[in-house]
């Protein structure tokens, strides 16, 4: 069986660390996912969900010191519920995703200026391909492109 979950998303706040008498830490933290989907009138919804992710003792450590709110984050871990009492005394469940790793995919820099966030540049930002759009057979020179030719 299989309990696998991988999560790329941004932070949506700094994580929170706790430590224990007996030196163990635990660090909890939240990551947001978009998913884009056409509805049914033909225009673009963007729906956010978000993720508790725990991590535990050396993983929280370094979550404190290389995480920060809205860093984008890889996360893998296994999902998990929980059942606690709240002050009341209700009963309240929670879903978590416990982190076995995590990686972040912005690096921070330190400048003179302070510290600066690099983040992998967006689709939006990639160069665009241009693609032979004229209806000819053949193409006039070899620099051309041919659709045809692509497997799929």
């Amino acid at each position: 069986m299989i309990n696998k979950v991988l999560l790329i998303g941004n932070l949506g706040k700094d994580p929170e660390i706790k430590s224990f008498d007996n030196g163990g830490m635990v660090g909890k933290f939240s990551v947001a996912t978009n998913e884009s989907y056409l509805d049914k009138q033909g225009e673009w919804q963007q729906k956010t969900e978000w993720h508790d992710v725990v991590v535990w003792n050396k993983q929280a450590e370094r979550a404190e010191k290389q995480l920060s709110k809205g860093m984008m984050v890889y996360v893998e871990g296994k999902l998990t519920h929980r059942k606690w009492q709240d002050d009341q005394g209700n009963n309240r469940y929670t879903t978590e995703v416990v982190a076995q790793t995590f990686r972040m995919l912005e690096r921070k820099e330190r400048s003179e200026g302070g510290t600066s966030n690099h983040s992998f540049p967006s689709p939006e930002s990639a160069p665009q391909i241009q693609t032979n759009t004229t209806n000819s057979a053949a193409p006039s020179t070899p620099t051309e492109t041919m659709d045809d030719d692509l497997p799929f």
